[in-house]
């Protein structure tokens, strides 16, 4: 395992982070402590989840886990998120005081800690003034609650104007933004990868799997089925199948990824997460497994890293199809001109 520091902090994290949004529904409570136990003995220690995750079951299994393993909890950091709504009540959602002070409280119950050592903000609130939601949090960290700020889902603008804020007041600062991110989904190269440098935020890129298609486990215009989430469950992620499975950039991508993986001798899933953990700002890439198998194919690219002409090839066959501007070719010359 290798390890790199958590945006612009000195805090150490490796560089790849255990998801548990499976924990306590797809990943039995048993099947989520042997996932912490095998991530914990091969050097993991960043682990990431989230109070709506199983409705806040995920959270209580890592919090019994911690509680059953003496020095547990010193030896990880540990991060979760508060943001969507987890009741009725109308402000039992959003990223105010109210309801962000009643999330983090439960979280910490749940978890069983005295501190969170990144708190995050799930997705971009349209309701909330931004100072509030920074305020929160910079109260929390004073108070001891939180040690670091993060954010999840946002645009750049938003990402942009929230680190500003921060540093004009004098707030705790943003150090970490959650996106989805991966061979078939880099749109995030566009504004927000250049915001996390300028900023020196680090980028922990969820989904780096894809949803399970940069495992090459699926066909073709065939659908999927047996053990994959949308052959146990059909309905769920068909809306991002129907237009991945027609697209001819997502098949140019798996066999380019596919003829590296054979080359290497490991596993595609490997060579994708490789890719990914070592792109610009990114600090740890979320794992997201249902068993231990899955996991353990994950753990194998702790460590791997592609060659200039691999990571080159991987990089052209994923470019994303955009116009010519402001992102494509005639907004890169506008921005490039030196008079």
């Amino acid at each position: 395992m290798e390890y790199r520091t958590l945006g612009g902090t000195g805090t150490i994290v490796s560089t790849l982070c255990l998801g548990t949004m499976t924990f306590g529904n797809e990943s039995s409570e048993e099947a989520s402590h042997a996932q912490l136990d095998r991530f914990v003995e091969v050097g993991g220690n960043f682990v990431d989840t989230a109070n709506v995750y199983s409705r806040g079951v995920s959270e209580e299994v890592i919090g019994r886990w911690l509680a059953a393993r003496s020095g547990a909890r010193d030896q990880l950091v540990l991060a979760t998120k508060g943001r969507f709504p987890m009741g009725d009540d109308p402000n039992s959602a959003g990223l105010t005081r109210v309801n962000l002070s009643r999330a983090l409280d439960a979280s910490l119950r749940r978890l069983g800690v005295e501190t969170i050592d990144l708190y995050q903000a799930h997705a971009w609130d349209p309701l909330t003034p931004l100072e509030e939601t920074l305020g929160f949090f910079d109260d929390a960290v004073r108070a001891g609650k939180i040690r670091y700020v993060g954010v999840s889902n946002f645009l750049g603008w938003q990402l942009q104007k929230a680190a500003l804020l921060t540093q004009f007041r004098g707030l705790a600062p943003i150090v970490t933004l959650q996106p989805q991110y991966n061979l078939l989904v880099r749109e995030i190269e566009f504004e927000l990868v250049d915001v996390c440098r300028n900023e020196n935020i680090g980028i922990l890129p969820w989904s780096p799997l894809g949803g399970g298609w940069l495992t090459g486990k699926y066909v073709r215009d065939s659908t999927p089925t047996g053990a994959t989430r949308l052959g146990e469950d059909p309905g769920r992620g068909m809306e991002a199948y129907g237009p991945r499975n027609s697209d001819t950039r997502t098949w140019h991508i798996l066999d380019a990824l596919r003829g590296v993986a054979e080359e290497r001798g490991v596993s595609m899933s490997q060579v994708a997460l490789a890719w990914l953990a070592d792109r610009t700002a990114v600090t740890s890439v979320i794992l997201g497994a249902r068993t231990a198998e899955q996991l353990e194919d994950n753990l194998g690219a702790a460590g791997l890293h592609l060659s200039e002409k691999e990571t080159d090839l991987l990089t052209e066959a994923s470019t994303p199809v955009v116009g010519e501007y402001p992102y494509g070719p005639q907004g890169v010359a506008q921005r490039d001109r030196k008079v």
